[in-house]
């Protein structure tokens, strides 16, 4: 198994990160949550919502706290002034633990939307040590490109996929001064990836999910790239995509190539 391909740090920060991450919001079952963590995956995203992971995220934080990093966030619901400390400690609250690895601010569409209040609030908790890193998840690239260039985050989770390949112009370029942990989602393309789209070949190859987030984590800027699978099938059959190791080049440009032919089918799918 390539070691560089299956695990790294999360940017400059000193989290030792499984590059598969796993979020439960489709329901997997705890079953398959305990899997992930028998397979080594050690980055969670959670919703509030998501039960499953809260129960086995309570579970397995009373020991080892430091060998599992912990992502989740506030919701832009475009108040003037969002109350991050509340979620937040709604949030240490669940989990019965004293910080998060990860708080974002989620859904920042313009640049309004991540107010100096935000930045300010976010780094008042960072230095209270509730929090280790702090970022956004946003589809604006280009601000986020700001961002990165700014070094104003520490981590940026934003859509990377073989149909949205933007960030390798408006994000990627501008990682190199600070190095921000970058952490993807979509690989499938909320599954279009995996159909076939309008004007292909009846005949033509399709995608598996595995490629598609061999596809993502072949790419060196990307740390983690997240994984929501339904059941524990799912979840062992991305696992034993990753251990399959980077994609050929034969196969990125398939992916390249197939990518576009499903982003020009629903033009206003960003």
């Amino acid at each position: 198994m390539d070691q560089d391909f299956t695990h790294t740090s999360l940017g400059n920060t000193s989290i030792a990160v499984n590059r598969l991450g796993m979020s439960a919001t489709y329901r997997p079952g705890k079953g398959a949550i305990y899997k992930a963590l028998d397979e080594g995956i050690n980055y969670f995203f959670y919703y509030g919502f998501d039960t499953q992971m809260i129960s086995v995220l309570r579970d397995v934080l009373k020991n080892n706290r430091e060998n599992y990093t912990v992502a989740t966030g506030a919701y832009n619901l475009l108040l003037p002034k969002p109350n991050l400390r509340r979620t937040l400690e709604k949030r240490l609250r669940q989990l019965r633990t004293d910080y998060i690895d990860v708080f974002l601010f989620l859904g920042v569409m313009k640049e309004k939307h991540f107010s100096d209040h935000v930045r300010e609030e976010l780094y008042r908790l960072r230095e209270e040590g509730k929090i280790l890193c702090i970022g956004i998840s946003t589809h604006n690239r280009k601000f986020a490109g700001k961002l990165v260039a700014d070094g104003v985050l520490d981590v940026i989770m934003m859509r990377y996929n073989a149909a949205h390949r933007g960030a390798e112009h408006e994000i990627f370029p501008y990682l190199n001064e600070y190095n921000p942990g970058v952490v993807s989602y979509t690989a499938t393309r909320w599954r279009y990836l995996l159909r076939r789209p309008s004007g292909w070949p009846k005949d033509g190859r399709i995608p598996t999910a595995g490629m598609c987030y061999r596809f993502v984590l072949s790419n060196p800027h990307i740390d983690v790239c997240m994984t929501a699978p339904s059941n524990e099938k799912q979840l062992k059959e991305n696992l034993a995509a990753l251990r399959k190791g980077p994609l050929c080049e034969e196969e990125m440009e398939f992916m390249r190539k197939f990518g576009d032919a499903v982003h020009h089918t629903r033009k206003w799918f960003m």
